[in-house]
């Protein structure tokens, strides 16, 4: 799996449309085997479509997402899991290991249990 999270600093960035850099992570049979930055621009859907497909990515993590991106990605066939947070090591090394987003890497509020991403 080819996994993209948005990043702020060392933690997955609040709000999708704020972020500038991805983190890309390779994660197969439970283990994170390369993971490298890249930036992009939100705010340009061309720029995001190309990025996410030239890189083959099959799922993007991020905070708060609006529609126009959350649709892009979607048409894309790529797997979206919004309303994410925390420190985005330790959330990469407790996805990889399950593909299960754990509470406490939920937003508040936020209930939906994203279960088996694959």
């Amino acid at each position: 799996m080819k996994l993209a999270v948005t990043i702020w600093g060392n933690r997955i960035s609040p709000v999708f449309d704020s972020a500038h850099t991805l983190l890309v992570a390779e994660i197969e049979n439970g283990t994170i085997h390369k993971q490298f930055y890249t930036s992009f621009d939100p705010e340009s859907p061309v720029n995001l479509r190309s990025t996410l497909t030239s890189l083959h990515i099959d799922t993007l993590v991020c905070g708060a997402i609006s529609q126009k991106p959350a649709d892009l990605i979607s048409d894309q066939n790529i797997h979206l899991i919004s309303f994410v947070t925390g420190n985005v090591q330790q959330f990469l090394d407790s996805f990889a290991g399950c593909q299960i987003v754990e509470k406490k890497h939920m937003m508040p509020g936020f209930t939906h249990r994203y279960q088996n991403a694959y």
